[in-house]
């Protein structure tokens, strides 16, 4: 069913951002150092995005990374009108099962999996959150726009933040209070750092500095990482404030924290909060937590407490009450519910508490079966629900910073596995292992039971605090953390420390290929200066170190790769067998990219040899060149390293090129002086041999024409601002000369560098088509431009369907046996073309003198590479450099 557009409350603060004009709204730490978007930019991106989602509201499931793309896409779904569920990276799936979203989001990519929506909303409806952040739970907390807009201005208010102010995005945007941080700095102007680094990182802090961070947010938890990465001695000359939440503090590390603070001119706010008052309720003033270290606080302004009678309490103690414009509508158990309008409020907190003599709130215990472990709320019912399967019988218990689990097989089955038991609990609730305690009771006794028969839990959790398998890290584990708690993935040992040896092994992979024995671990793909040439080895070469490429690789820091790698098969690439499986029997998945490369310069050259007739390639080839250059040289780091890098880039085509083409004007007098100047569309002559290496002369024309429009500052921002319409708006304007509205010559006229501009700039734009309607804008482009662009039409369907599948498949499997031979082709591409027709003229134009053509032009580019790298980097150096993005 699709609902028809409606009038729809916005969250104001998000519609403030333009008026905060020039004004640093996200920093963040790039390959090439911190990289900066202003509100202005955020705003116009924020725009762009939201035209994306449509003007009907929709369902959104976003996967929120602490990321820009991600921001671009909560803030515009936010300012659309498009009620949103937020979960962690790579966990969506149940979230889809249960809730059929219209949109499933992930950064920038926008899967639009129906017009319209399936589903009535409410429109004060904006975004549903799981309770407290992770539980098992399976409801949601329905937060309407006026929730949001009340406990930013509460936060800001409670904080003092202003304009002056950067926060860092130490906890997950997916939780409340995480999010609570991005959105209440926005709503002032103030600055936000992204980063998913552990705060005993200490790229962290070196962001930290740079972006001059002045408050800082932090569940308990956090609190005894910045113990371990030697918080006490840092110097943060713009640190005023650190916010705790998340859970109770020890009120002996409340007055410590306290007390630091006054000595290093910080202020420790301790708050209370609850994903169903959207973010937080209470702060505790910054001078009353060392008097008061037990105490949350008073309410927010606008907010009200009291106490609700509970039987059995001790005098003065009942359950905490919120009343207040920031108490959500209410939950959510099924997509009949967000039609539901505000049903609650007043908020039944769960927590005992009573009021102190100052008229202070204290929390004296829970009164439901809920523990906090790492700021995150844990369904222990349902925890025990979920592990009592398969034979086996559970029990789980708060452990204060830890969540403890008792585990038991039934009469019959196989012992338990702990450790099994131990990831599985990490995984399914997002806790960090070291904070998941796990025994197998019958290791270390009965099940210790009250006298009426009931489980005795207080001397179960100590059974299972005693002898269970983890414990919480020690402070000098933790420093050797390179990226906080271990989250099973592999990368690390049972520590969590990532060993020095792995990343080495990844950065010496970079120095090989790139040539650069001065790569660090800080050092990405792309802050390398890798470029499309180098990138086919690489991607091939770390996929069978990692076994698999995360998304967006090449400008991830060789330290957050070397995390991915396995440590338990140092060898495993090398090896031959993976998990048992020959090599030769394997699949690997190679990006498209790759694969059109090496497929079209085989067929060219084949074609050429008279082996095929198959032609269209090498147009192709210039899309693929256009992909790359939106890849890899459109980096998010200044204007003048991207200009530097375009710059490399065409180095490494030019001087080949014209070395080439200069010894062949040296000794055959069938080509002109015009050819090893690259300029034969200028002045060359209606002479075949001199048009044979067009494809060169028009990727370094256009990428020259592209370091000038980089160069100037309003068209730099223009495409950051745009990252898709500039592209697609290049590739209408180019046009012009694919349809000779402008004359350039009559002569080989689709190789000239203006005619098949479109080409490249398609493949741009290909590049920057992250949602489903800018991948059939292209489609429709495709299917009206190409048709007669040539002659043939059989060349016209080739080079058509080359372009349709470097723009809808994003990666191709292939036998592994195959890898070998696919990657040194699509590295050496360039060479290949250079020399086939000399070769073939000597050894035949025969499927022989095809293999021999390929052969030297590998030799020729394993040969030359150590020569012109040196002189890329030379041509790269020489532009000025710049602090800032434009």
């Amino acid at each position: 069913m699709t609902t028809p557009v409606l009038p729809r409350h916005r969250v104001a603060l998000v519609g403030r951002l333009r008026s905060f004009g020039d004004a640093v709204a996200l920093q963040w730490a790039g390959p090439s150092g911190m990289q900066t978007m202003s509100y202005a930019v955020l705003a116009g991106r924020v725009d762009e995005r939201r035209s994306a989602l449509g003007r009907a509201p929709r369902l959104v499931v976003l996967e929120a990374g602490n990321d820009v793309e991600s921001v671009v896409t909560l803030l515009a779904a936010l300012a659309g009108g498009h009620p949103v569920i937020l979960t962690a990276p790579g966990g969506s799936d149940g979230m889809v099962d249960a809730w059929d979203p219209d949109v499933v989001a992930s950064g920038a990519d926008l899967e639009s999996r129906r017009e319209g929506s399936a589903h009535e909303v409410h429109p004060d409806l904006a975004l549903m959150l799981s309770t407290s952040g992770s539980t098992g739970s399976p409801k949601l907390v329905r937060i309407s726009t006026a929730n949001l807009d009340c406990n930013a201005a509460q936060i800001v208010d409670a904080l003092g933040l202003s304009g002056d102010d950067v926060g860092a995005t130490t906890l997950p945007l997916q939780y409340c209070y995480g999010l609570s941080v991005l959105l209440s700095h926005l709503s002032v102007g103030a600055g936000v750092l992204l980063s998913d680094l552990s705060v005993v990182d200490a790229c962290f802090w070196d962001a930290f500095r740079a972006a001059g961070g002045s408050t800082l947010a932090g569940v308990p938890y956090t609190f005894d990482l910045l113990d371990a990465a030697g918080f006490t001695s840092m110097a943060l000359p713009r640190l005023r404030l650190v916010t705790q939440a998340g859970g109770r503090m020890e009120p002996a590390a409340v007055r410590r924290w306290s007390e630091l603070g006054q000595e290093r001119g910080f202020d420790l706010l301790v708050m209370y909060g609850q994903t169903e008052a959207t973010a937080r309720m209470a702060t505790l003033p910054a001078h009353l937590a060392a008097e008061n270290p037990s105490s949350i606080g008073v309410a927010v302004r606008g907010g009200r407490f009291s106490l609700a009678p509970v039987e059995g309490a001790a005098a003065g103690v009942g359950e905490l009450v919120y009343e207040g414009g920031n108490v959500m509508m209410g939950y959510a158990t099924s997509p009949a519910d967000l039609a539901r309008g505000a049903e609650v409020t007043s908020l039944h907190t769960g927590d005992l508490a009573r009021f102190t003599a100052d008229g202070l709130v204290e929390i004296v215990g829970r009164r439901s079966r809920f523990a906090k472990v790492c700021g995150l709320r844990i369904d222990l019912d349902r925890v025990e629900s979920d592990l009592t399967r398969g034979g086996r019988t559970a029990y789980a218990m708060d452990g204060g910073d830890r969540l403890l689990v008792a585990v038991t097989a039934d009469e019959g089955r196989d012992p338990v596995d702990v450790a099994a038991v131990r990831r599985e609990v990490s995984d399914r609730y997002a806790v960090p292992r070291a904070a998941v305690v796990v025994t197998d009771i019958s290791d270390v006794g009965e099940v210790p039971r009250t006298a009426s028969g009931k489980v005795d839990r207080p001397a179960l959790a100590t059974l299972v605090d005693a002898f269970g398998e983890g414990t919480c890290p020690t402070p000098s584990r933790l420093v050797a953390r390179s990226g906080g708690p271990d989250t099973g993935n592999g990368a690390a040992d049972g520590a969590g420390t990532v060993h020095q040896s792995q990343a080495e092994r990844v950065r010496a992979l970079y120095a090989e290929l790139l040539d650069r024995p001065d790569a660090t671990l800080d050092d990405s793909f792309v802050s390398l200066r890798g470029d499309s040439l180098s990138y086919v080895e690489a991607s091939v070469r770390l996929e069978g170190l990692l076994g698999e490429l995360p998304e967006s690789w090449h400008v991830r820091p060789v330290r957050e790769l070397a995390r991915r790698l396995p440590a338990s098969t140092p060898n495993a690439a090398a090896s031959g067998i993976v998990r048992g499986i020959p090599r030769w029997r394997r699949w690997r998945s190679l990006e498209t990219s790759v694969v059109l490369r090496s497929v079209a310069i085989a067929v060219i050259v084949l074609t050429h040899a008279g082996v095929l007739d198959v032609r269209g390639g090498a147009h192709v080839l210039l899309a693929v060149a256009g992909f790359a250059f939106a890849r890899f040289q459109l980096s998010g780091g200044p204007r003048s390293e991207r200009v530097a890098h375009v710059l490399e880039s065409v180095t490494r085509i030019a001087v080949p090129g014209a070395v080439w083409l200069g010894v062949l004007f040296l000794v055959d007098e069938r080509y002109s002086w015009w050819n090893p100047v690259l300029l034969t569309s200028v002045g060359g002559s209606n002479v075949h041999p001199q048009w044979r290496y067009w494809f060169v002369e028009a990727v370094v024309h256009i990428l020259v024409a592209m370091t000038a429009l980089l160069a100037v500052p309003a068209l730099d921002r223009l495409e950051r601002v745009r990252p898709f319409a500039v592209p697609m708006a290049l590739a209408l304007l180019a046009l012009v000369f694919r349809y000779g509205i402008v004359d350039v010559g009559s002569h080989h006229v689709n190789g000239r560098p203006a005619v098949v501009l479109w080409l490249f700039v398609l493949g741009w734009a290909m590049a920057r088509a992250t949602v489903t309607w800018q991948r059939w804008l292209l489609t429709a482009y495709v299917l009206v431009v190409v048709p007669g662009f040539f002659t043939d039409p059989v060349r016209d369907a080739t080079m058509a369907a080359g372009l349709l599948v470097l723009l809808w498949v994003r990666s191709v499997k292939v036998p592994a046996f195959v890898v070998p031979v696919v990657v040194p082709i699509a590295s050496a591409s360039l060479f290949i073309y250079l020399v086939q027709w000399e070769v073939m003229g000597r050894v035949g134009y025969s499927l022989l003198g095809a293999a021999v053509s390929v052969l030297t032009g590998w030799i020729a580019w394993r040969g030359s590479s150590p020569l012109i790298e040196p002189v890329a980097r030379w041509v790269g150096a020489r532009v000025p450099r710049s602090r800032s993005v434009s």
